[in-house]
């Protein structure tokens, strides 16, 4: 009986609470838009999926300064072979996240031969050719090259994670599919030759897209997964006697249900993450691609395959996690001044958010720095907006997902967690309207706050983030806040302000302090128009928020 008044009563609120949500007539927001109500409705009770603690990966690429796409020439020395790992502001982006994973791979990654020890031939490097798959020739990876990585990688404190070419060994024929099973023995040379050395890789992934159909070749799912079962049989041996061995990760593909199904049932015991590929917002040159950002129903699409992955790896016996091994959004080196400017953050945030609603562990975006979608500048290497971004995820979302539900505008996207190594949660809010500001109240359950649902005192508009009231320390009754907006509102912009002052470097090349600001938690959340907004409330205490 207790259920079913439960239950009625949540029917009721979420009743209540839509009536509330009605645009407010009329009312003008400093004559820039309208003002809208709405409600986050946040359960606690249990988490619907966790994290890993290093949830944000981004990936370095291989691509020469003359890979170039509808004409325009992105990647500069970007590629894993030539980036200039000298460059203090790349240690200090690295560093900031303490630790960030690093996917090294591509399209590339396929056609990458790697140096051995007996070799003293000069390693031969990319060449550009139309007649070859991918337009490139074969590419070397020289073992010096292979070292400064590693010993960079080691200072920044990264997690590494390591793409083999699959295609060694194999023909592929006219139809795309490629025949044979893999050759290992190169890579077996590099992961000796690693464990050797004392590199710390995370994980070894054998391929880049070839799953089903392919990404210039395929391979069938039976014989990827022989080949997965011999580099797990590698890495055991090698790493004999390791307290900690490297994982075994792929396919790193487009996800495919009836190929991904077959190779996970046929890697139950060799398999420990299972890696796919996101680029729904189609190719580059696309001259749509933010109004699909900020379309809801668009963005709402992009859950399909993190829900179908999700029930394969449930209904299955493997034991293996799903990560997103790389997510550029547009294919083809993204567009700039949108895959590489704000409004790139309104899909990647999303993105985020859904992830790891579905039990995503870990989300690599493409790139760290290359192409048109880099976290940081092809050129000067300073952060693009979703470098801030993806760090404000990254120190404030921990690793519980909490069941989330936004009622009001469709313009609204919301995602919570449990918070990042402190008491409390923090709450994601997404505004896809560029006209209207939304007043958002905040109503929990099983939470030991003293009020489940935190009544705002009045509905004016908090536009001006310098007058925002601001608390000296932190209590009970304060929330902090990170607003993030456009410079001049331009979501084209590369330049973020944050709590409205922009965000930029120092001289040093040291990524500055993000600062909240402190706000009345009996105050509602102001969403801007086209903003986002990250909510800490540490005096929200959830069952599924158990922290020591």
């Amino acid at each position: 009986m207790g259920c079913v008044l439960n239950f009625v009563g949540l029917c009721l609120w979420v009743c209540l609470m839509s009536q509330s949500s009605i645009p407010v007539a009329s009312q003008r927001s400093g004559g820039s838009g309208y003002v809208e109500e709405g409600s986050v409705f946040i359960n606690g009770r249990v988490a619907i999926g966790s994290t890993d603690d290093d949830f944000i990966c981004a990936t370095l690429d291989w691509w020469p300064p003359d890979k170039c796409d509808y004409g325009t020439c992105s990647w500069g020395r970007a590629s894993l072979l030539n980036l200039d790992l000298s460059n203090k502001i790349l240690l200090n982006a690295i560093k900031a996240f303490s630790p960030l994973k690093i996917r090294m791979g591509g399209t590339l990654q396929d056609k990458v031969i790697y140096q051995r020890t007996s070799d003293q031939n000069p390693c031969a490097q990319f060449v550009k050719n139309s007649s070859e798959m991918f337009g490139f020739s074969e590419g070397c990876l020289p073992m010096s090259r292979w070292d400064e990585l590693n010993l960079f990688f080691r200072e920044a404190g990264a997690v590494v994670i390591f793409g083999l070419n699959a295609l060694s060994g194999r023909t592929i024929g006219l139809d795309g599919l490629a025949a044979g099973a893999w050759n290992s023995s190169d890579a077996e040379s590099l992961i000796r030759y690693s464990a050797n050395k004392g590199y710390t890789i995370h994980g070894w992934e054998l391929g880049n897209e070839l799953t089903g159909n392919g990404v210039g070749a395929g391979v069938p799912a039976d014989q990827y997964a022989s080949d997965i079962n011999t580099l797990q049989s590698m890495v055991q041996m090698i790493y004999e006697g390791f307290e900690v061995k490297p994982l075994v990760l792929g396919p790193g593909g487009f996800f495919d249900a009836s190929w991904y199904t077959e190779f996970i049932d046929k890697t139950l015991k060799s398999l420990q993450v299972v890696t796919h590929h996101i680029y729904n917002l189609g190719p580059g040159v696309d001259d749509h691609l933010i109004d699909k950002i900020l379309d809801p129903s668009y963005l709402d699409g992009g859950s399909k395959p993190f829900q179908d992955l999700q029930s394969i790896l449930q209904t299955s016996a493997t034991s293996a996690t799903a990560w997103v091994g790389e997510a550029g959004g547009a294919y083809n080196s993204g567009h700039n001044l949108v895959t590489n400017a704000f409004a790139f953050s309104f899909w990647y945030l999303d993105q985020l958010g859904m992830a790891s609603s579905y039990g995503t562990k870990t989300y690599c975006r493409q790139t760290l720095i290359g192409g048109n979608y880099g976290l940081l500048n092809t050129t000067t290497f300073v952060p693009n907006p979703d470098y801030y971004s993806a760090l404000l995820w990254h120190r404030l979302m921990g690793r519980n997902v909490l069941s989330t539900s936004f009622y009001g505008t469709r313009k609204i996207r919301a995602y919570a967690h449990c918070s990042k190594q402190s008491p409390g949660i923090t709450l994601l809010l997404i505004n896809l309207d560029g006209n209207t500001t939304v007043q958002v109240q905040v109503s929990t359950k099983n939470a030991g706050n003293r009020t489940s649902t935190l009544q705002h005192k009045d509905k004016t508009q908090r536009s001006n983030f310098s007058r925002m009231p601001r608390v000296s320390k932190i209590d009970a009754s304060v929330r902090e806040e990170y607003h993030l907006t456009a410079k001049d509102g331009d979501l084209h912009s590369q330049t973020l302000l944050l709590n409205g002052k922009v965000v930029t470097i120092n001289s040093s090349g040291i990524v500055p302090p993000l600062e909240p600001i402190r706000v009345s938690s009996m105050d509602p959340v102001i969403v801007a128009p086209f903003s986002i907004v990250f909510v800490r409330f540490p005096n929200i205490n959830y069952p599924a928020c158990k922290y020591k």
